[in-house]
């Protein structure tokens, strides 16, 4: 049955906020569970280098199934997501991410590791825009910034869960016994959904019930509205590339590079690792606070890329930090990288309200991609000039071939500050009739 458009109710007093929190929130258990998904390897990547005889190229393959499964199904669940039900589908899909969950950790072979990933991501294609899906019929569109950032934050306390904390299971259960543990914690979240979340608050449907319905519209025509509204695509882009410290970094990379070159222990690099996360759990509800205050979008956006980039030319080229300084500058980076939920608010308020979790997928749409194209990309430029070095069966990499791959994100930065300025200003208003 066709479900009834996603705009906000200006001032929802039928429901009360903290039901509209309780409910956003809840939602974004999924969110916060398939972080743990897409993260996890970052922690356990020597093991998985050990158990299945993988190179640097491989494991970045493994760790990408992630974001295959993601890239392939963003589109399609945003065009469920505006016309089905919320709640059913989020159900669904944290029941196999939690079955997936514990397939990975039963996994004797590479490719059923890779499949166990897939359908992971493959889930995690919902969570995100699930959460902003109800965000957008349970709260107004001047909250939508500081509703968006607290969301991506409390997903970031799942990216910080996935490094020391699995770190330190890893040592003491087995990283199959703990995978284990987290494939419980994902049938408790499934019941947690079941229980409190709701597609509507109550008289949503009969304040709406003069308005559009996306079938108005048809499907090609939505579509169309979508992906030839060019916002989308610089705002999906931008986020894109202020996104690459937390899939390079927290997601894999990182651990391994602050150990073998910084000399950190493999718990000392879960917790700088984890900063990235912790500044960025800090930073996305703050941005959106602020952005709000100022209603602006793009001008927080533009001054967030350039300071990323004077950070992480910091980060790659001064030797010998200590590790309580690369704490600082990993939290530093998260934070301020943070500028990239700015994207979401902005891309809804150029957009029909008909549409919002399509054109939300946009942008999911090209983040999920760049994660599978970045992370082969920065194991294949790792192994450009590697000099086939081995201790006990790890491959073991120089400064500068970590120094070749990290300039991903320099790159990126660049071409975040260049797409920002390309982005309409809406001062925190809807541009966008439906």
């Amino acid at each position: 049955m066709m479900q009834q458009p996603s705009e906000s109710i200006d001032n929802p007093q039928t429901s009360s906020v903290f039901r509209a929190w309780l409910v956003v929130m809840t939602t974004t258990l999924l969110f916060f569970y398939t972080f743990i998904q897409m993260n996890m390897l970052n922690s356990i990547s020597s093991d998985l280098m050990h158990i299945f005889s993988l190179n640097a190229r491989q494991l970045g393959t493994l760790s990408g199934a992630y974001f295959y499964g993601y890239f392939l199904l963003l589109f399609p669940a945003g065009l469920l997501l505006d016309r089905l039900s919320v709640r059913k589908i989020i159900l669904i899909a944290m029941l196999l991410a939690a079955i997936s969950m514990f397939t990975f950790s039963l996994s004797t072979h590479y490719y059923a590791a890779a499949i166990s990933r897939f359908i992971a991501g493959a889930c995690g294609a919902f969570s995100f825009l699930g959460s902003i899906r109800l965000a957008s019929r349970w709260f107004p569109p001047k909250k939508m910034a500081l509703v968006s950032g607290t969301v991506v934050a409390f997903a970031m306390l799942g990216g910080m869960v996935a490094q020391t904390p699995m770190e330190l299971l890893s040592v003491l259960l087995g990283w199959r016994k703990a995978a284990i543990i987290f494939s419980v914690l994902g049938i408790i979240f499934f019941m947690l959904i079941a229980l409190i979340v709701r597609d509507f608050p109550i008289g949503y449907q009969a304040a709406h019930a003069g308005d559009k319905d996306i079938s108005v519209l048809g499907f090609r025509k939505s579509i169309r509205m979508v992906v030839f509204n060019r916002y989308n695509w610089f705002g999906g882009l931008y986020t894109t590339f202020m996104n690459l410290p937390i899939f390079l970094l927290g997601s894999l990379w990182g651990s391994m590079c602050l150990t073998q070159i910084d000399f950190l222990t493999k718990t000392q690099a879960a917790t700088v690792d984890s900063m990235i996360f912790f500044g960025t759990l800090v930073g996305s509800p703050l941005v959106g606070w602020i952005s709000d205050k100022l209603k602006l979008r793009v001008l927080p956006m533009v001054v967030g890329a350039i300071v990323s980039l004077v950070i992480i030319l910091f980060v790659i080229y001064v030797l010998h930090l200590s590790f309580f300084t690369l704490i600082f500058l990993f939290f530093l980076l998260g934070l301020i990288t943070s500028t990239q939920v700015l994207s979401y608010p902005a891309v809804t308020e150029l957009n029909s309200t008909l549409v919002t979790s399509s054109a939300i997928s946009i942008v999911s749409l090209l983040i999920m991609a760049s994660a599978f194209i970045c992370q082969p990309l920065f194991g294949w430029l790792m192994d450009l000039n590697w000099k086939h070095v081995f201790v006990q069966h790890a491959a073991v990499y120089s400064l500068q071939d970590f120094r070749t791959a990290l300039w991903i994100m320099p790159i990126g930065f660049i071409a975040s500050i260049v797409l920002a300025l390309f982005i309409k200003e809406t001062h925190c208003q809807r541009q966008v009739e439906d």
